[in-house]
């Protein structure tokens, strides 16, 4: 490789990973505990289960327990509502001043059994809610989001950069040599390249799944535009189906679940949210397998004559953002996985905090690289010498 070549990698290596090291820092530290986000929750005390009855107990009907949830805030609208995705027997209302998309929202946990309130817990405050805003929009809504995906862009032109750059650093080097006998920064430097590229692939995965998150209510909107605007035509000119005038939503799920007996409910949009139209209560059903059960099949109801109106495949933009979410927390494989997941996000904090390291230390270098020059560049080429001094200078 020409030093020219070299030096522009370099170059892209140093800035692309320089920008987006501290953004990159922030998010592995909050995701580790959100990796384990069920288990904390339980260790807390802050999940909510439902009491031990005899097995095959009938649910009650699930108008009766909207009608419970709204009992608890009358001056709000059902939003959505879901099930445990643990426990069939837990229902979780959400509740909002209106249907449009809002931060103020307020939960019911609802037993499925009796339609009892069991828990009305708050999902916008405490420890974990603070680690999941600052991994996910930085308390700055929609701009966070995007800002947070052009960061993951950075990540990974500093990971392609970093990948071009390393065969030719490593040419007189074994795999995996750490030089423990050389100065501080040198050994760092082969420690931040050793599990660099060691955590590559995964952190491309990560990465890649990260930044597609972030587009999340971009892709809701264009999919609404894109795929419902059409089944809206006969409702042109309707305002949204007020409460009173909706028939069962009971029903409505029956309905729905009929159209794909094999699958069992994700959750329920009502008329007028992000989701939904503002004539349907949409169901989205999953399936049954650790990889199906992340694909949801909507199916539109009209929520007047809950009769099925349609029932489309998702795009395939949708099904990508869905399979990246999971893939994203490791979600695939259970707790083996999570452990996976965590370790490597702990090798990617030694990365991105080596990397720091290395570049603030990099003024220190001049007076020990004279010590060290004839050694490090012995048989080195002019191209070899140029990455050499490159990489030294990067994070």
């Amino acid at each position: 490789m020409q030093s020219r070549t070299i030096k522009t990698w370099a170059w892209l290596h140093k800035w692309s990973s320089l920008v987006c090291t501290v953004f990159m820092l922030l998010l592995c530290l909050t995701g580790l505990p959100l990796i384990f986000h069920h288990e904390i929750g339980h260790l807390l005390g802050t999940e909510v289960e439902t009491p031990k009855m005899a097995p095959g107990t009938p649910h009650a009907s699930l108008d009766k327990v909207l009608e419970v949830a709204r009992a608890q805030h009358p001056d709000r609208v059902v939003q959505f509502a879901s099930k445990d995705a643990d426990d069939d027997n837990l229902w979780f209302i959400t509740l909002t001043p209106t249907p449009e998309p809002t931060e103020d929202f307020r939960s019911v946990a609802i037993d499925a059994r009796t339609a009892q309130v069991l828990a009305q817990p708050r999902f916008d405050e405490g420890f974990m809610y603070v680690m999941f805003k600052l991994h996910v929009d930085l308390f700055a809504g929609l701009p966070g989001k995007l800002f947070l995906g052009f960061m993951g862009l950075l990540l990974l032109v500093a990971i392609v950069s970093g990948v071009v750059l390393y065969a030719p650093f490593m040419r007189k080097l074994d795999f995996g040599t750490v030089r423990r006998d050389r100065r501080t920064r040198l050994k760092w430097l082969d420690l931040h390249n050793l599990l660099g590229i060691v955590t590559l692939v995964w952190l491309f995965v990560v990465g890649a799944t990260g930044m597609i998150n972030t587009w999340a209510d971009l892709v809701i909107k264009y999919w609404q535009y894109d795929q419902l605007s059409a089944l809206m035509v006969p409702y042109q000119g309707q305002p949204t189906v007020p409460v009173a005038e909706r028939g069962s939503v009971q029903r409505s799920m029956e309905v729905a679940q009929a159209q794909a007996p094999q699958t069992k409910l994700s959750f329920i949009a009502f008329p007028g949210t992000a989701f939904s139209s503002p004539h349907h209560t949409t169901f989205f059903l999953k399936g049954n397998e650790p990889f199906t059960s992340k694909l949801l099949q909507p199916v539109l109801v009209d929520a007047k004559t809950t009769e099925m109106t349609a029932a489309p495949q998702l795009p395939w933009y949708l099904t990508a953002l869905l399979v990246s979410q999971p893939l994203h927390f490791g979600d695939y494989g259970g707790m083996p996985m999570q452990i996976l997941w965590a370790l490597l996000d702990i090798a990617t904090i030694i990365v991105l905090g080596s990397g720091l390291y290395l570049w603030l230390r990099k003024g220190n270098t001049v007076p020990e690289r004279k010590a060290e020059s004839a050694t490090e560049a012995d048989g080195a080429t002019p191209a070899l010498a140029t990455l050499k001094k490159s990489l030294e200078t990067s994070p």
